[in-house]
């Protein structure tokens, strides 16, 4: 069959309307984990300090009956720092650009500034989990966070070459990479219990979450042949110290393995999430998405990290 001589068809037709959609599909992901779930505190400065204690060993405590009592020696609080780090997003458009019709949003500004927003919210969360140092910066040095890895140093188990960063300033060292297993997390389980630390998180990457569903534990699963659904994750780990979910973090460092006490975490803000004009030069208008925080970790022996992990 052919087209008939002389019919108008689409190849030729003038005035024809575009098909574009009024909806604009965005699937990247804006889940943070860790910046969404340890606390939120106020910073004052630029440098934010906090305190953290300890109780004295516990011990055989017997004394002799009338015995002039003695006085137990004073031990002080132990002052840490962490830099506050600003993070910034800025859009600029034309004045053309905000007055033509657009399909899927009604102002280019608005939906450049919510654009940017999720963005800097995963900034954060990367920031908060890179395998960074504190840095106090200068004139022309950003400041910048000591992350989550320059923290934890007591329970750590790391690979062949691998060493624990310290107090925020000092990064950690990568080691040789090991694949993940149930006998690595239930070491570093211990010792947080053991260090007197509660995890309740244990957070990685894809590729980990996925070796992690793995784990035996000291039960066998299964589902009954009747049954039309598959149990292929572990979302909860009963341990022999407490239970803790098991959370995927596209924003962390796939190598690690993070487990946490969330409530010994905090980002502290000295400039909350704010939205500011910048001046106006040309036709075109500009603004400033903006927050100024730091981490503070308030004692990094509740958590800890199984480092050095195989990712593919």
């Amino acid at each position: 069959m052919a087209l008939p001589t002389s019919t108008l068809h689409t190849g030729i037709q003038i005035g024809r309307r575009e098909d574009l959609s009024d909806v604009i599909y965005d699937i990247s992901p804006t889940d943070t984990p860790f910046l969404s779930g340890v606390a939120r505190t106020k910073a004052t400065g630029i440098l934010h300090e906090w305190q953290t204690d300890s109780l004295a060993t516990a011990a055989q405590n017997a004394v002799v009956e009338g015995d002039e009592a003695t006085t137990d020696a004073a031990t002080v609080t132990t002052r840490l720092s962490n830099s506050c780090q600003i993070s910034d997003k800025v859009p600029r458009i034309t004045g053309t650009a905000e007055a033509v019709n657009k399909a899927g949003r009604k102002s280019e500004m608005a939906y450049q500034v919510s654009k940017r927003a999720r963005e800097l919210k995963r900034d954060m969360e990367t920031g908060l989990l890179r395998n960074g140092a504190e840095a106090t910066g200068d004139t022309t040095t950003a400041r910048a966070l000591g992350a989550v890895p320059a923290w934890v140093t007591t329970n750590s188990s790391v690979g062949t070459g691998g060493s624990d960063g310290s107090l925020g300033n000092t990064a950690r060292t990568d080691g040789t990479q090991r694949a993940f297993t149930e006998a690595l997390l239930k070491t570093v389980v211990q010792s947080c219990w053991d260090s007197g630390g509660d995890p309740d998180c244990l957070m990685l990457g894809s590729f980990n979450k996925q070796a992690a569903s793995t784990f035996t534990g000291n039960a066998t699963r299964f589902k009954g042949a009747e049954d039309a659904e598959l149990v292929a994750a572990i979302d909860v780990y009963n341990s022999d110290f407490g239970e803790f979910q098991i959370i995927a973090n596209r924003f962390q460092r796939s190598r690690d393995a993070w487990l946490l006490q969330k409530d010994l975490w905090a980002v502290a803000y000295l400039r909350a999430f704010q939205l500011q004009d910048l001046s106006k030069t040309g036709d075109s208008e500009r603004k400033q998405l903006l927050v100024e925080f730091s981490l503070e970790s308030r004692n990094e022996a509740g958590s800890g990290i199984i480092a050095d992990l195989t990712t593919s």
